[in-house]
């Protein structure tokens, strides 16, 4: 039982570590391309908003980490972090919300 509980724990860490490999760039101009020469569009602000809770708790440690990346193409980036940020907060809640009944 010890074995699974610390192998679930050094799964979970390596799974932080990689996602956080990925957070937004830390860009300050609008609507210009940002370090790499892109635009996030749809599926970059889809990701980004599925990792937002970790690139948040990054961001108050770190002064190179945004939350949201400005280097957008606007209504569609938008689009895919509500929808990334919301299939992460509605799928912990689900499990905060569950009851087991013996």
């Amino acid at each position: 039982m010890k074995a699974n509980m610390a192998i679930g724990f050094i799964a979970g860490l390596l799974l932080i570590a990689m996602v956080s490999g990925c957070m937004p760039d830390a860009n300050t101009v609008v609507n210009t391309p940002g370090t790499e020469g892109s635009i996030a569009g749809f599926w970059l602000g889809l990701w980004h908003g599925m990792i937002a809770p970790i690139s948040w708790l990054v961001s108050l440690f770190s002064n190179t980490i945004n939350v949201y990346e400005v280097h957008n193409n606007g209504g569609w980036y938008n689009f895919g972090f509500c929808i990334g940020a919301g299939i992460i907060f509605k799928s912990s809640s689900e499990a905060s919300s569950r009851v087991t009944k013996r």
